[in-house]
């Protein structure tokens, strides 16, 4: 197949974009300062995340668009980085859908990124599709947890208002990606456990949503194809996160024992939040408890190779000592 890629420079996007390559697609990444090309099957073409320009060719034609773009959310959430954080999703994703509505020959399916933030802060039961709760209006969280709920609402608006009768539509609501490549949750997770503070935050009860590098792209490949579908009906809200979810305690705990440390310094609320002010984030990142579960995935007879946690801790502090940057 021919995939677009906009905003594949990305962490995610470049073990996405190397493995679909190495699995024999023409793999063409839409970016706003495309690098040179580097010998990993993968072509790079400008575009502005916005606008129409010559980059809509690359759509025309395509069997399938992935869209990633996006502004990072590790970032303080000033009113400037949310509003950023917003924009550069909706008005990306409204360019793919104008891109695909002109095109003399539309792809035939558009995944479009968005994230598992989306469902509420809870602990008492999993958020799947069919049954989870939409986030931003709970009463024992901060109010500014509401944008990214908002900002989730708006992303997943913008794919869904464009024509595009024939090009079938996933929003792909993701949990955290763990990859070993650098700069990615992973590689910020184990320096935390190296330096030893990989304790619990604020209790730990809060649920991490994850999923293994290997099962996204496996994931992506699986949407990608409808002969592995009774029918071309899986559109709309896809949950891409492993099967069980963990509290964040327990995720630290098993990572420092993939690790060989045998300690981690525990985080109050108030560490936390001096802890994420120092390194430019944001504490709604460590204390949202997202538990969320793939049930339309599980419910086609998509298998995960990493469902649960211990596997996956193992498998990618192997392959970061090995210096293994790409999908295993």
């Amino acid at each position: 197949m021919k995939i677009v890629i906009p905003g594949g420079t990305g962490h995610i996007g470049r073990f996405l974009g190397r493995a679909l390559a190495e699995s024999g697609h023409e793999v063409v990444v839409l970016s706003r300062r495309p690098g040179p090309e580097n010998g990993d099957g993968v072509r790079h073409v400008h575009w502005d995340g916005r606008t129409q320009g010559a980059w809509a060719a690359e759509i025309d034609g395509s069997d399938a668009v992935i869209n990633l773009a996006g502004r990072s959310v590790s970032c303080r959430y000033t009113a400037a980085n949310l509003r950023e954080m917003m924009d550069s999703r909706v008005d990306s994703t409204r360019a793919v859908g104008a891109a695909i509505e002109r095109a003399a020959s539309p792809p035939r399916v558009w995944l479009q990124m968005s994230t598992a933030t989306i469902y509420a802060h809870r602990f008492d039961a999993p958020n799947d599709e069919e049954t989870g709760i939409i986030g931003g209006a709970e009463l024992d969280v901060p109010d500014y947890w509401a944008f990214s709920v908002d900002i989730a609402r708006a992303w997943e608006q913008a794919q869904e208002q464009a024509a595009t009768p024939h090009t079938r539509k996933v929003a792909l609501r993701t949990a955290m990606v763990m990859s070993p490549g650098r700069g990615g949750v992973f590689d910020v997770l184990l320096r935390m456990v190296r330096l030893g503070l990989g304790g619990p935050v604020a209790g730990g009860a809060q649920f991490v949503s994850w999923i293994h590098d290997r099962d996204m792209v496996r994931a992506v490949e699986f949407l990608l194809d409808s002969d592995n579908l009774d029918s071309d009906d899986l559109r709309g809200p896809v949950n891409l996160a492993a099967p069980h979810p963990v509290p964040q305690r327990e995720l630290m705990r098993t990572l420092r024992a993939a690790a060989g440390v045998p300690f981690g310094l525990p985080a109050t609320r108030w560490m936390a939040e001096l802890g994420a002010f120092v390194i430019r984030s944001d504490t709604e990142l460590l204390l949202k408890s997202r538990r969320v579960v793939p049930g339309r995935l599980l419910g086609v007879g998509f298998s995960f190779d990493f469902p649960r946690w211990p596997d996956a801790a193992a498998d990618l502090v192997r392959r970061t000592r090995h210096g293994r940057d790409g999908v295993a």
